[in-house]
């Protein structure tokens, strides 16, 4: 079981855009290998973060309107937010210490 919590459109405004505090999107598909070479990474950052930011993963296949409205081209894509807005965004394969480097940054 994922860590990170899946995000549908209907419950991105909440979860995200209006909430205060640092979020982490992980936009991905299951067909998309580099993505579920991630998966793991994404998890582990999930559980290090617990109680300081929330992560959340996007399914582009199912939710391709929200992948859309942030121009998503490739995936994975890694979108921060802070306080509901843009902080950051990553693409690609990742390590797990670029993306935890940002986080701390976007809790400063």
């Amino acid at each position: 079981m994922s860590n990170a919590i899946s995000l549908k459109s209907a419950d991105f405004f909440a979860k995200v855009e209006s909430a205060k505090g640092v979020c982490l999107v992980d936009f991905w598909a299951s067909w998309c290998g580099p993505c579920m070479m991630l998966a793991p990474v994404i998890d582990e950052v999930a559980e290090d973060f617990s109680g300081r930011a929330e992560i959340y993963k996007v399914n582009v296949d199912e939710e391709g309107e929200l992948a859309a409205k942030f121009g998503i081209m490739s995936i994975p894509t890694l979108i921060i937010f802070r306080d509901g807005k843009v902080f950051d965004k990553v693409v690609g394969v990742v390590p797990k210490e670029n993306i935890s480097a940002i986080l701390e940054n976007a809790l400063k």
